[in-house]
């Protein structure tokens, strides 16, 4: 399971994209970024950070440690917004938190770090997963401390919002082309070598078991949680299995590098609550 922790203190709500996440400290002095179970599409969005992150984390790639927070009703209490409170209230119980890094940069900062066979091995779990959430325009990737961390994989695992339609997304496509690194000469082919072995059914289990089972709906309510794991894992090795039909395209916008697609301008996708960018030539520590 993952390590559990109680909220004991409501921060501040981050207003990023819909769903409201909130920086909240915990009984273990630690301070985390927490998604709430009733926004935006509910509990899914949390199964599918748990699966994408610790999946993301057992292939070696950067991502902060996750962890189930505990929150009272009662921490609703002090937040003048009426929309947040409600929000909080509704999450009263189990949430995912993901560990607050103090001082990260955003993605444009440091855009030129990221060598090629992070780059690649970055798009080729992306387009495993499905996750339409790493473009140039919303990038969902910080620095810190000089290492490239990946956040935020809800917009993940697609087709678990539509279990009948989910053999279709095993073939689909993935638009490389407004990835966040596929200028960065990206080097798919190698990390297709690399990380495909490292797919298993074994490892897939184990990561599907650090999902809560309240978190997990197939697509009947009374579907047991096991069950459910159980799909999410064929689901998986059947689009790893199908990468003939997805790799090509990936290999290929890697290759042509973005050609022709604008870029953000420096500062664009900064998350609201690391403040304004240093100034041009400043190194953040």
């Amino acid at each position: 399971m993952l390590t559990s922790v109680t909220a004991t203190r409501y921060v501040t709500p981050l207003r990023e994209g819909g769903s409201l996440p909130g920086l909240m400290e915990a009984d273990d002095l630690g301070t985390y970024v927490v998604k709430w179970r009733a926004a935006g599409q509910g509990v899914k969005v949390l199964a599918a950070e748990v699966v994408c992150g610790e999946l993301a984390r057992r292939l070696a790639l950067p991502v902060p440690v996750l962890v189930t927070v505990d929150v009272a009703p009662e921490l609703a209490v002090g937040e003048p917004d009426q929309e947040v409170q409600e929000l909080l209230r509704n999450s009263a119980g189990l949430n995912l938190g993901m560990d607050y890094l103090p001082g990260a940069l955003d993605f444009e900062a440091g855009a030129a770090q990221v060598d090629p066979e992070l780059a690649g091995r970055v798009l080729w779990f992306d387009a495993l997963v499905g996750n339409v959430d790493r473009s140039w325009r919303n990038p969902n990737m910080l620095f810190w401390h000089g290492r490239l961390q990946l956040i935020d994989h809800g917009a993940a695992l697609t087709f678990h919002h539509h279990w009948p339609g989910a053999a279709a997304a095993v073939t689909r496509s993935y638009d490389a082309g407004q990835h966040a690194l596929v200028e960065c000469a990206a080097d798919v082919a190698a990390a297709d070598a690399a990380l495909a072995p490292r797919v298993t059914r074994a490892l897939l289990i184990e990561v599907l078991a650090l999902v809560p089972d309240a978190w997990l709906e197939g697509p009947s309510p009374d579907e047991p949680a096991d069950e459910v794991r159980a799909r999410y894992v064929d689901q998986l090795l059947a689009r790893l299995d199908a990468r003939g039909a997805w790799l090509p395209g990936v290999v290929a916008a890697a290759a042509d590098g973005g050609a022709g697609r604008r870029s953000a301008p420096r500062g664009q996708n900064r998350p609201a609550w690391l403040g304004p960018p240093p100034p041009e030539g400043v190194t953040q520590r």
